[in-house]
């Protein structure tokens, strides 16, 4: 597994646990408001951890840990990521997968073989705007699509999750992904925050009072709809 960096510690990532946060490098969007651009873009450049350091590190915070958190970057376009969730597994650790959806195959191999206790989806924007959004012309949304109704039909815990960005998102785009994701048990609206390492500078926050109105707009598709990090 190519790891590139780990967090040894977070009470925020895995809602009710303390976990770690494992980051692999590469994916297949390149979404302009990602803050981690150079795991993105430059990943064979990124510093490199090996798992038996990762490993040897698991082994002494098992008993203060709850979980593992596998990010990224896109954490299923490793090959190994399989392998990888196995062996945590072996410190009776629960593992929480974030993912852009664009893999649905390899969620589907993970959830049928109760590998996953917990998944984080990122719903970029609608349907209709994922291109725009991932920065990727002509993006085939289907197999989002298809992670989606994975998770709406699973039986794990698991949560959508959208970063709003003032120049991405509009309150109308909200109605449509409270539509997509109707019966959800939870779902998330994060703000947009600027940062180094962002694929394309330039972006914003949305105010507090659009944030509302977006949240509003979901609501009655799905009662679980919070903000989250955001001073209300």
């Amino acid at each position: 597994m190519r790891i590139h960096g780990f967090s040894k510690t977070t009470l925020l990532d895995y809602p009710g646990h303390v976990a770690c946060m494992v980051f692999t490098g590469g994916c297949n969007f390149r979404c302009p408001f990602c803050h981690n651009g150079d795991l993105v873009l430059h990943p064979d450049t990124a510093p490199m951890i090996s798992e038996e350091e990762f490993f040897t590190f698991l082994k002494k915070r098992q008993n203060v840990l709850d979980g593992v958190c596998v990010t990224g970057g896109e954490p299923t376009l490793s090959p190994d990521l399989e392998d990888f969730i196995r062996k945590i597994r072996q410190f009776d650790l629960l593992v929480k997968l974030d993912t852009n959806g664009y893999r649905p195959q390899v969620l589907e191999s993970l959830l049928k073989q109760h590998l996953l206790d917990y998944v984080a989806m990122d719903i970029k924007n609608s349907k209709e705007k994922y291109p725009m959004t991932t920065g990727i012309p002509g993006l085939d949304v289907s197999p989002v699509d298809a992670s989606v109704q994975l998770l709406l039909r699973c039986d794990i815990p698991f949560e959508f999750r959208t970063t709003v960005v003032k120049e991405l998102h509009h309150v109308e785009d909200f109605t449509s992904i409270g539509e997509w994701i109707k019966g959800a048990p939870a779902y998330f609206l994060q703000c947009y925050k600027d940062s180094e390492q962002v694929i394309s500078p330039g972006f914003t926050s949305p105010d507090l009072q659009d944030l509302q109105l977006m949240k509003d707009a979901v609501l009655p598709f799905v009662p679980g709809t919070e903000l989250r990090g955001i001073d209300q």
